[in-house]
């Protein structure tokens, strides 16, 4: 899951994009509005952090121009502005969360993952998938109830195709969720990561789809398999 964080005060996002890192989320920093609100519009996120005190373009401009443009990122809101006017303009504006500093980094991580899954049509905070298991609120997985030991980017790629479950997904919009916007990516790189996951979590998990991307799918039913059990 990527994330674009917009923020001027460098020290408060290197703190905020560390512990993120630690989450498994990819982050992209942007120090003004100009340069938040050009990534924004440019590159894919799956949700975005927005200060409102910025320079060169406030943040509740750059929100409005995302909007404008017709860009449906989930976007929280992250100030020390604590009046309510403030929180009605932002939500106006077409924010969809709003957290007021001093925050708790457990908190801010907690409500990251509900607006990403919101956004993806969930409902429910737990996602399965055949054996596979997704707690998208703690952001745990499981293989037939034990829990599946992940890499940044193995948890990365499965979250999407998770949260898009019997979906395809490009393979371009699963690189940029993947890799953070300053990474040199190898071609070969999400193919390799798709590679240990389908050993991880069964090969006929991981559909690809030439020309496309990928696809995870629940697989056949054990009763349904050619080869399965059989009546009478």
């Amino acid at each position: 899951m990527r994330v674009l964080l917009v923020e001027d005060d460098a020290d408060l996002a290197e703190r905020i994009a560390r512990a993120l890192r630690t989450e498994h989320f990819a982050v992209d920093i942007a120090e003004n509005g100009e340069d938040g609100a050009h990534l924004g519009e440019t590159e894919r996120y799956d949700v975005a952090v927005l200060d409102l005190g910025l320079p060169k373009l406030d943040g509740l401009s750059v929100l409005r121009s995302w909007r404008q443009a017709g860009r449906p990122l989930p976007v929280l809101i992250l100030t020390a502005r604590d009046g309510w006017s403030e929180k009605v303009a932002g939500f106006k504006a077409g924010a969809d969360d709003y957290l007021v500093k001093p925050f708790r980094i457990e908190e801010l991580v907690m409500r990251l993952r509900a607006l990403i899954r919101r956004a993806a049509g969930h409902a429910d905070s737990v996602i399965t998938c055949g054996p596979l298991r997704f707690d998208a609120q703690t952001g745990q997985f499981e293989r037939d109830g034990l829990p599946l030991r992940l890499t940044a980017f193995e948890w990365r790629v499965l979250s999407c195709l998770m949260l898009r479950r019997e979906a395809v997904v490009e393979r371009a919009d699963l690189i940029e969720r993947v890799y953070e916007g300053d990474s040199d990516v190898d071609s070969n790189s999400i193919e390799v990561i798709i590679g240990r996951l389908r050993r991880k979590i069964g090969g006929e998990r991981i559909e690809t789809l030439r020309g496309r991307g990928y696809r995870l799918t629940a697989g056949m039913a054990e009763n349904a398999r050619p080869d399965g059990p059989k009546g009478g």
